[in-house]
């Protein structure tokens, strides 16, 4: 069971660091256009990525610092 949690974690870290990575590159990218129909597109797609891409980051470090806590032994005093 652990082996599969941490390869699911990592795996969708990774990919959503890859996403983070494209999106980052494609609103760079979306200044350089010189049709404003094509900047604000290409703007707010980018952004869209990027956000998914942070919710992505986002979700692992959660489910890992939970699944953290609960190994630690409680001290009840």
């Amino acid at each position: 069971m652990t082996q599969i949690f941490w390869i699911k974690q990592i795996t969708i870290a990774l990919l959503s660091l890859l996403f983070l990575i494209f999106g980052v590159h494609l609103f760079l990218a979306a200044y350089g256009m010189k049709n404003p129909l094509e900047f604000i597109m290409t703007f707010f797609g980018s952004n869209l990525i990027i956000l998914i891409s942070l919710v992505g980051l986002i979700y692992p470090a959660v489910k890992i610092y939970l699944y953290l806590r609960d190994l630690k032994p409680q001290h009840h005093e």
